[in-house]
Parts: C-alpha cells; structure tokens; sequence
C-alpha cells in the first residue's frame, strides 16, 4: 500500500487526535532517514522516516524500539525530543515517527559562532553523561561486543575497500589495539554538532537516535570530536569547542566515569574508519538503486576526508626518518588546451549556469539539492584534471598482512601523497586539508 506522504501522516495524527499536516517541508541533511517539518493544528512536529522498509534491513534498532528508548532517555532527563505517534504499516509512507519539534536549530556553524564555549560544553557533556545513564531495562536495545563490530568492518572493508590503503592501515592498527571489554551503557552513537539542537548557545535538544546501542561510553565522546564534526574547527577538537582535556574535566563534572585517553584513541580511529566505510558504502546502495540521489553518491565521495583524518592519527608510529622524508611528486594535471573545451570545463559551465540561472529559481530543500549537485560536478572536472589515485590492492593487502607498515621506507610518504591527492580533488575544502598539506608538503 502506498499513500501520499500527507495522507499517510493524516492516518497517524488521527490516532492521537490531532488533525491532517499542512506546510510539509523537507528539512536538508540526513545521510540516511528523512526528516519533515510541518504543522498539525496549534503542534508543530517533525516526521522522520526511511520511505521503504528496505533501507531498514539489517538495522538492529527498528523504529518501534527507537522511539520507546526516546521515550525511555526523555524519561531519565535527557533532552530528547517528545514522540507523538510512530508510523504503521496501514499508513502506507515507510516506517518512522512523528516528534513535538524542538526549539533551536541544529546547524553547527551558527551555534559555534553564538556559543560560549565553556557553557556549550558543560551542555554537552551534562547531556552525554544523562544518556550513559538511563536505564534500559526492558527496552529492546543491541549490544556491542567491539571484536565482533570491528570483525564485521573487516569483512566490509575488504568487500568495498580492501584497495584502499589508508583503510588497511587503520584496520590492521585497530585489530592490535582491541581494548578489553567494559561494563556496557547507554550509547547515542551519534552524538554530535548537527545531530544537537541549540538556541542562542544553549543546547536544546539530542536528536537521531537510530545508531544507539549499550557499549562503552567513551565511543560518544570520540565521535563527536571527530575531525569532520568540528565544521572548520580542526584546532579544537573538543565538538570544535575546546580540548579533549577540557571536554574530559567537563564530562566527569557533570558526574561521569573517569575518562580513559587510550579507550577514547581507539575510538576516535574506530569510529573515523567506520565512518570511512560508511561514506563507500553509499556508493553501492546508489548502485543497487535503494536511493539514486545525487547526495548519496557525493557523500559516498567524502571518505577522503576521513583517509586524511585516519593519517593524521596514526603517522605518529612511524620513525622520525620516514615523517620527514619528502612526498613524490603529484601527478601533473592535464594541461588547459586553447582548442574544444575540455571535459572538465564543460561541467564548470554546467555548474556556473546552475548557480546563474537556477539558484534563483529553487528554495528550500532544492537548494540543498542544487549545491550537493554543483559539489558532484565539481569533483568529476577536479578529478579529470587532476587524475588522483587513492588505490592500491597489493599495497593494501601487504599493511593488512602486517608485511609492510608506517616503518617501511616510503610507505609513509607515498600514503601522504596519495591522501593530498584524492581529497584535494573531492573535497578541497575540507579544512584539515590545508593543515595537512603545509605540514606534509613541507617536509
């Protein structure tokens, strides 16, 4: 059965007495479910919802069991936001539920430029160490045992990205650095700016809960200082507020455990890894054609940036030798001809008449659309002139296998190189890129 998105929430409003959606608007963001704003009556609430039941396969957190650990976090003083009515079959638009919207906004930029960073973080961490404590008795919530998880990113990654030798190089350092197993807790797994509501500096709200799970609560603190969570702070890596010390203090101020800092590197690598396979895994679900929108194959282009991150925490276990020895050159970009337009400049004109002519015309979440697909065009004209290579099978195999690692004369150069390369044609913008290549290239 299929409904048009307003009758299907007009099905479910009615089982809790409140009347049909009006103002539907789709919110931007959102590498995997939906979110919809809109009014019902005096309510203004918010859908989120996977359109088809196939993009829930394999989830072990169906919606049901979401939104009763909402309730439950909301119940043990997190600010999580209200549930209203989860979506049924009957009502024909996917599974999902409809949430009292939140005040606030969750755009990380506009709350990094506003917040006092030494109230923000008490925020975050009184909310972090809420969430580690609320019971889950009852509740129907996974347990992570971390070998099995990091067993199932291998097979992962040598299924779509065992060429990938940065990839290997984590993989093989997280496999020799499983920490041993911790009394388990609530965990968000996904605790970070853009998934946190806030007005005026002030944390509102903690949103997107489909990744929680009870395992070791320094995985929350790590993903959230995850380089690409900072939005252009690289240099405090405290949710791109403070330092990890600070977050730290705040954290066991606010009544939590006592922080580990070896726990929390190996997380923060776990979980730049996990998010590396993540962003390829996009690509295949493009392929197989669960979501052929343009976002999915663009985000599936950023695990560059997490290969960079990746690097940069672990180039310290080479030799002093091998992190001051020169990159090999790049590859010489193809030159700009004087005759036909090449490929590359075709897509400029594309994108340029994009932003000329048809900004103007969209609003809303088309925009977002508009510039995830000026972002798609930019990366193909980059890489036809750049020509980067981010992939090499033997090499992979050979880090994996432990026959060659970050000791091994040029291993480490030739990574730098490679990692430069690739982001500076998907996502040159990225902020720790510039970092990394004053410091790398310098060398």
């Amino acid at each position: 059965m299929n409904h048009s998105l307003e009758q299907g929430l007009t099905s479910a409003l009615a089982r809790i007495g409140l009347p049909p959606p009006t103002g539907l608007e789709r919110l931007s963001g959102g590498a995997n479910m939906e979110s919809w704003r809109f009014e019902a009556g005096a309510e203004t609430c918010v859908l989120r919802r996977a359109p088809s039941l196939e993009m829930m396969a394999g989830r072990p957190l169906d919606h049901h069991a979401e939104a009763a650990l909402i309730r439950a976090a909301r119940s043990a003083g997190v600010m999580a936001p209200e549930v209203l009515v989860e979506l049924e079959p009957t009502d024909g638009i996917g599974s999902g539920y409809v949430m009292r919207c939140l005040a606030g906004s969750p755009d990380p930029n506009a709350m990094l430029a506003e917040a006092d960073a030494a109230v923000t973080i008490r925020d975050i961490a009184r909310e972090l160490v809420a969430v580690h404590r609320t019971p889950c008795s009852g509740l129907t919530v996974p347990v992570m045992d971390t070998a099995a998880a990091l067993a199932e990113l291998r097979r992962r990654c040598l299924e779509y990205g065992g060429d990938r030798p940065v990839l290997a190089l984590a993989l093989r350092w997280l496999e020799a650095n499983l920490p041993a197993p911790v009394e388990p807790r609530l965990v968000h797994g996904d605790f970070r700016l853009g998934n946190l509501m806030f007005e005026h500096g002030r944390l509102t709200g903690v949103l997107d809960w489909e990744l929680a799970h009870l395992g070791d609560w320094h995985e929350d603190l790590a993903f959230g200082c995850m380089t690409v969570w900072r939005f252009a702070r690289p240099d405090r890596p405290g949710y791109g507020l403070t330092s990890i010390a600070e977050l730290a203090e705040a954290y066991q101020a606010a009544g939590g455990d006592t922080f580990d800092p070896a726990r929390f590197r190996f997380w923060t690598i776990y979980r730049t890894f996990w998010w590396a396979l993540g962003c390829l895994q996009m690509g295949g679900f493009w392929r197989a054609g669960h979501d052929r929108s343009v976002e999915r194959v663009v985000v599936a282009r950023r695990t560059a940036e997490q290969e960079l991150d990746l690097l940069l925490l672990l180039e310290e276990l080479a030799p002093a030798a091998e992190r001051a020895r020169p990159l090999p050159p790049a590859a010489a970009p193809l030159a700009v001809g004087t005759g036909e337009p090449s490929g590359a400049e075709i897509l400029t004109a594309v994108s340029e008449w994009l932003a000329s002519d048809i900004k103007p015309l969209v609003s809303g979440r088309g925009k977002f659309d508009l510039a995830v697909a000026r972002n798609a065009l930019g990366i193909v004209a980059r890489e036809l002139e750049q020509r980067p290579s981010a992939t090499d099978a033997t090499l992979s195999a050979d880090l994996i296998a432990g026959k060659v690692d970050l000791a091994t004369p040029g291993v480490l150069a030739r990574l730098r190189r490679m990692t430069l390369d690739k982001l500076g044609a998907d996502m040159p913008k990225y902020p720790s890129l510039a970092l990394a290549r004053a410091q790398w290239e310098g060398n």
